[in-house]
């Protein structure tokens, strides 16, 4: 799978885990440059709290276009150290 904006790979696995309809890609499948912290959290009652990125590619970003859940709850380990998209970027195999 790939995870696609603005033209550029935000990642690449074969490792991806699907929940809610959601592919997560394993943090070491990301390629880095392209993300920046944001400051968004957001809580899920079955997952915990969520940690957001911006992806910033070629002079333009896509706010919190990336999450993941550095301490997932236990119903939700699966994902731990994994990243999934939204707003625009494009997850195709």
């Amino acid at each position: 799978m790939k995870a696609i904006w603005n033209d550029e790979v935000l990642a690449n696995s074969n490792d991806t885990i699907v929940v809610e309809g959601n592919h997560y890609f394993p943090s070491n499948s990301l390629n880095t440059q392209f993300f920046k912290k944001s400051e968004k959290h957001t809580v899920c009652s079955w997952k915990g709290t969520a940690n957001y990125y911006d992806v910033e590619v070629n002079g333009q970003s896509n706010k919190d276009a990336a999450w993941y859940y550095p301490e997932p709850k236990s119903a939700a380990n699966n994902i731990a150290g994994y990243v999934a998209f939204w707003k625009g970027v494009q997850v195709t195999d």
